[in-house]
């Protein structure tokens, strides 16, 4: 309507002031703006059961893993239901924690319609060694459904560590370029064509792939969406990107 040119002002009037300060008229401004639209982002978490999906949920939260309202952790599957945890102070904003795919409750063919898919603005599937045939089929389903999402390698300091201990000339970059590749070939051989995927640490969200997947998931956001996510991670996404990569390299292509 007549408006597009005061929300695009707007727009620009965020980033600037998520970004760069914390004045509250500033951030006042965008939720008056983000509630007069009622605008509801819903992202999924999912992933096999122990690919460190709850961890990955409190770390976008800002969350510690025992906090007060974080979502529980352990080295047996914790999900299993389908779980919102809206964030602590942006609360038209909520993160859903998903089953692990493949389990009995949750087999991976009927796995999108228990979990009501359509709420979701988009999928990240987390792995927490290698991505496997269930994170493949539902991948291709979620396509096939004309959504978005996006590959994580979780925990990727324990791959880091291990490798360090192994290698004598260890250089942090090329190792993640190595294990970023070895997903890409994987997945394309599993029949996803051309994967996004990128390698983050929960317990150090801003480093390694993070500031690049925030960018993608701001990128695959409608206007009105991507200030509900500006909003809710303004501090996450105020990143240092130690180590820097082109797009190519999480695309594969």
């Amino acid at each position: 309507g007549n408006n597009i040119p005061e929300r695009e002002s707007l727009t620009r009037e965020m980033k600037t002031a998520l970004q760069h300060t914390d004045r509250p008229s500033d951030v006042g401004k965008i939720m008056e703006s983000l509630q007069d639209n009622n605008t509801q982002l819903n992202i999924a978490i999912t992933g096999e059961s122990g690919s460190g999906k709850s961890t990955f949920v409190n770390a976008l939260r800002e969350l510690s893993d025992g906090d007060e309202g974080a979502a529980p952790t352990g080295v047996t599957e914790t999900t299993s239901e389908v779980k919102p945890y809206p964030h602590p102070n942006y609360p038209n904003v909520t993160f859903w924690d998903l089953p692990g795919i493949g389990t009995t409750k949750f087999p991976a063919d009927k796995y999108l319609e228990l979990v009501g898919f359509e709420k979701f603005d988009f999928f990240i599937i987390i792995s927490a060694v290698r991505f496997r045939e269930n994170d493949v089929k539902l991948a291709q389903e979620i396509q096939r459904m004309e959504k978005k999402f996006y590959f994580v390698r979780s925990k990727i300091d324990n791959d880091l560590r291990a490798e360090e201990r192994s290698q004598r000339e260890f250089k942090v970059e090329k190792t993640l370029s190595q294990i970023r590749q070895d997903c890409i070939q994987g997945l394309r051989g599993l029949g996803i064509k051309t994967p996004q995927v990128f390698l983050v640490s929960s317990f150090q969200l801003r480093q390694y792939d993070f500031p690049h997947l925030h960018k993608a998931l701001e990128s695959g956001l409608p206007e009105v969406k991507r200030d509900a996510l500006l909003l809710a991670t303004k501090k996450l996404s105020r990143y240092d990107c130690t180590v820097s990569h082109s797009v190519y390299s999480f695309t594969g292509v």
